[in-house]
């Protein structure tokens, strides 16, 4: 299991790495599904991409895995919003009405598989350690 968190951390990490990226690459998509309530959209985009990419990458180091994931969660619920918005205004992007509605729930998604980088790994007992036989 714990190749399979270390593997999956690593694909995770490089997810918001990418799509931090695509804030700068085009920032235009973001900025359709910005809620007018909040100010300085294109700051706001750039703002969040930066998060993204830093979160990311820090997301790939052990020693400030839980810090960043943290902060992924944190993230994760403040963007929440845009996507709120993009649900209710589905005409902002070419998607059929059934992928807004399924964004939703994949926020929740993403922010357990985060949590799940907060927990500390389960160190083995000491029966599957140890090949000889307890005394019993």
């Amino acid at each position: 299991m714990r190749i399979f968190k270390t593997v999956s951390r690593y694909v995770f990490a490089a997810c918001f790495v990418a799509a931090g990226i695509l804030h700068f690459v085009n920032p235009e998509f973001y900025l359709k599904i910005m809620p007018p309530y909040i100010p300085l959209h294109l700051e706001m985009v750039y703002l969040s991409g930066v998060a993204e990419i830093l979160l990311g990458a820090m997301l790939m180091f052990s020693d400030v895995q839980r810090l960043a994931a943290w902060g992924l969660i944190l993230l994760l619920i403040a963007v929440f919003p845009a996507n709120i918005y993009a649900y209710q205004h589905q005409d902002l992007l070419p998607a059929p009405p059934l992928l807004h509605l399924l964004r939703l729930p994949l926020q929740g998604v993403l922010i357990l598989w985060a949590y799940w980088y907060t927990r500390p790994d389960r160190p083995r007992s000491v029966q599957s350690v140890s090949a000889e036989p307890q005394p019993g």
